[in-house]
């Protein structure tokens, strides 16, 4: 007499682990919404100190290589020792930068606290960290849209942060504002409670293929599509980061009212949540690699159309919402990518090297804003090399080639 088989659920089955999703989310909102929002702290600082946009524009921009630098490190320190321990540093490392930062009595502490510090605080708390738990907790079938909705919240952070962060400004002066900021960071270990474990937790531990370090950086960085990857990510954040943190100044030295760059900067976040989880559906049934090179052309039309075109209210307004649609839309096929590529043993790590690369792109972007305005008079040069990278990013993206490394058979 035989015994009847037993025929498992199907992974896809699964329910979504909604309490790590959200857990995640709302630490993008926090981690994303004070560095989005440094442009506003650009001019009253300023205007203060007596400092000029070069000095804020290398604060910013060692923000960002710190973020990318650090990247990799707190993603292979998170496969390997849990996300938790990285998060508990994040929150405590970016409200002493914020802190740092507010003191304002000499370029020191603005490049080491909102430079430096902040940047390693969003390292620790960044995409690369959050979205490597989500990927050891969901199926495949299900990690585009979980990739797109913590996205979307790390949007959500720069649309609630943007009008959060002019009102304290105004309110409280930009000193006291950045304490406040750093105080409200102090809430991310308390919310990244359900997001402990490392690689070796989650449903898809059993079914990772067995690599050191060594040998997963290896083999990525002897595999093309990776390399192209890398390459292609570097454009994602020039073009974002310079928008970031001079946008709100570009936009007075044309002429229009300060509150359309509130405007502006919020509409990018709140259309950025809508591009987000489109782009986590639309990842998931159609070619990442392609999907990537349509977003960087459009960005590079919707730069030069901006550019050419009058200025106007009703132009930044429109140019808000295109890049709102487009700005983190690349973060969920591109980590879906490297996920695909090399399973989620060390996607923290992996991922952690596509956002140095990121961030790389995001120091050459804020500090050249600074650096070519205050040797031009004008932001134009900066717009145009984006407009011009974002057409390299098109190119490099479409060979890639969206499937496994090939990998000897287990014995």
């Amino acid at each position: 007499m035989s015994t009847p088989s037993v025929v498992a659920a199907p992974a896809a089955s699964r329910p979504m682990p909604w309490l790590i999703i959200l857990a995640g989310s709302l630490i993008a909102v926090l981690t994303f919404g004070p560095r989005s929002a440094m442009g506003f702290f650009q001019l009253p600082m300023l205007q203060d100190t007596g400092w000029d946009r070069t000095t804020f524009g290398l604060a910013m921009a060692l923000q960002n290589l710190a973020w990318g630098v650090s990247q990799p490190f707190f993603g292979a320190i998170a496969d390997k020792f849990g996300t938790w321990r990285v998060l508990l540093v994040s929150g405590l490392v970016y409200a002493l930068g914020l802190v740092l930062m507010s003191l304002g009595t000499s370029p020191l502490w603005l490049h080491v606290g909102g430079g430096v510090l902040v940047g390693l605080g969003v390292g620790a708390g960044s995409f690369g960290i959050l979205l490597s738990a989500f990927a050891r907790n969901v199926t495949p079938d299900q990690r585009s849209m979980a990739f797109g909705i913590c996205t979307a919240a790390g949007s959500a952070g720069m649309f609630l942060f943007a009008p959060l962060s002019q009102g304290l400004i105004s309110a409280y002066g930009w000193s006291d504002s950045l304490v406040y900021l750093g105080m409200l960071m102090l809430v991310v270990p308390l919310i990244a409670i359900p997001l402990r474990g490392n690689s070796s937790s989650g449903i898809t531990a059993a079914s990772e293929y067995k690599q050191t370090i060594g040998e997963a950086l290896r083999e990525a960085l002897g595999h093309r599509s990776y390399l192209l990857l890398v390459a292609g990510f570097f454009v994602c954040g020039y073009q974002v980061a310079f928008i970031t943190a001079h946008f709100p100044a570009y936009l007075g030295d044309i002429g229009i009212d300060a509150r359309y760059a509130v405007i502006a900067l919020a509409l990018i976040g709140f259309f950025n949540i809508i591009g987000s989880l489109a782009a986590g559906f639309i990842g998931q049934r159609y070619s990442k690699p392609y999907f990537l090179a349509y977003i960087y052309l459009a960005r590079s039309v919707a730069v030069a159309a901006f550019i050419l075109l009058p200025k106007s209210p009703a132009s930044v307004i429109v140019f808000a919402i295109v890049m709102g649609l487009l700005w983190l839309s690349t973060v969920p096929p591109t980590n879906g990518l490297v996920a695909i590529m090399f399973g989620t043993k060390h996607l923290g790590l992996l991922g952690g090297i596509v956002f140095f690369s990121h961030q790389v792109g995001s120091f050459l972007g804020v500090w050249m804003g600074g650096y070519l305005y205050d040797h031009f008079g004008t932001y134009d040069p900066v717009w145009w090399l984006g407009a011009a990278l974002g057409i390299f990013a098109a190119i490099v993206h479409w060979p890639i080639e969206e499937r496994g490394v090939a990998r000897p058979a287990s014995a």
